[in-house]
This record gives C-alpha cells, structure tokens and sequence, in this order.
C-alpha cells in the first residue's frame, strides 16, 4: 500500500512541476515588460515587434516575456535565421477567389489620388493586388511589411501595386494620416471584390507578366510577404 502511496504522490509531483515549467505563448494574453520592468501593452511591443529592431526573451521564471532592442550583431543574426525560415516555408493558404495559371480579367482602376489604370491588357507588367479594409485587424498588421516590399520595387516601372480598398475615399485618406500605406490605393473597392469573389481578407494576387495568375492567398501569415516578393522577383526574372 505505501508503495503504491509513494508512485502515486511522485507522478502528482511531477505533473505539478510540468504544470508550472509550461513556456507561455508569445500572443496577445502575453505579460510582455521591458527591461526596467514597465508593463508593455500588446499593440505596443507589436509595433516595436514590426520594427525588426526588437526581440523577446522569457525572464527567469519563464512566465513573463522581456522585450528588449537587438545590437546591430543581433539583428543580422535573427534576419539570417528569419530568411531561412521563409526559405523553407510551406506557400501560406490559397485564396478560392483565384486560381493559378488562369488568365486574369483586368478592369479599369482609378485610385484616391486620381491617377488611372487600365489593366485590362496588362501583358510585360507584374501586377500586385492586395484587397483590404481599414477595420481588419490583420490587414493593418501586415502593412508594414507591405511598405517594405513596395519600396524595394516603387521605381521598377515593370511592377503595378494596387490595394483595394472596400473604404470610401474619405476614409481612407483619414486612415492613411495615422498607418501611411504605401500601395496606389482604390477606394469604393467592393465592387471589384464581389466581381473577383474575394471574401476573406487581407487577400494577395500576383499576375505574371504574360497576364496569368502566378500566385495567390488570403489571411495573415508569417510569410505572406515573403511569397508574395519571391513571385514578383521570379516574374522579372522570367521564371
């Protein structure tokens, strides 16, 4: 009888010990402080998160997270190891509003800034749409990363990006004072959306230079705009 006593208090023990050594999850109910100990609120230490200037570690406990600002030897580590995640990532969700390799059916854009576009015949260019709204969470996570992607290519004359906005253009130009966006920005955009059949958001297209759908996705993951740059640079190159 003690014997069984004994095993039996021996795996409560170690069930209690595995209980309170569970590495918490880096999510939005995260207790995440700074070094001096400051409570960082989540939208916060997102935004320095997005900034690829900080990183996280678990303090001594392991219930709480640190946040703290990466040396210049630190950053280029993580973005070796982040480029090599992306590298050997599996391409994110496909959207059911298009499909690859059918021809993509261009209509006549014109976004808040007046400026036209004529995509109907869009052949020797690569096209670059993201449909959005402002009241999506996600679709305001990821526009940082967007503006990245929309610098490295604002000058190429052979790149189109359009971001088709279900806003009105009021709206948007309110928005764009706080989260600049860097897209060519459509307002009115539901239209296009019930047309293509695009229900979920953020979606991304991209169109092939030879007019075909080349890549597609809908909702927010880790590598959207990773895959959405691969497509655009493999278009340029011919591939």
């Amino acid at each position: 009888m003690k014997k069984y006593l004994f095993i039996l208090m021996l795996l409560i023990a170690i069930k209690s010990n595995a209980q309170t050594t569970t590495v918490p999850k880096l999510d939005d109910n995260a207790i995440v402080r700074d070094e001096a100990g400051n409570l960082i609120v989540t939208k916060l230490w997102r935004a320095y998160y997005q900034t690829g200037d900080y990183a996280f570690k678990l303090n001594k406990e392991k219930t709480e997270f640190i946040i703290y600002q990466m040396s210049p030897e630190e950053k280029i580590k993580a973005e070796e190891r982040k480029q090599l995640a992306l590298s050997n990532s599996s391409r994110p969700r496909l959207s059911t509003a298009f499909k690859d390799g059918e021809k993509f059916k261009g209509n006549k854009f014109t976004d808040i800034n007046g400026n036209k576009y004529d995509l109907r015949d869009i052949t020797g260019k690569v096209l670059v749409l993201n449909f959005w709204f402002i009241n999506c969470p996600p679709c305001k996570m990821e526009i940082p990363e967007l503006n990245q992607l929309y610098a490295k290519y604002k000058d190429n004359k052979d790149v189109i990006f359009l971001a088709i906005a279900l806003d009105e253009k009021y709206d948007l130009k309110q928005f764009l004072k706080t989260i600049p966006f860097n897209y060519n920005i459509v307002d009115g955009g539901r239209f296009y959306a019930e047309k293509y059949g695009v229900r979920s958001y953020p979606t991304h297209l991209v169109v092939g230079k030879d007019g075909l759908v080349k890549f597609h996705t809908t909702g927010l993951a880790s590598n959207t705009v990773y895959w959405v740059e691969k497509t655009i640079s493999e278009q340029l190159k011919g591939i």
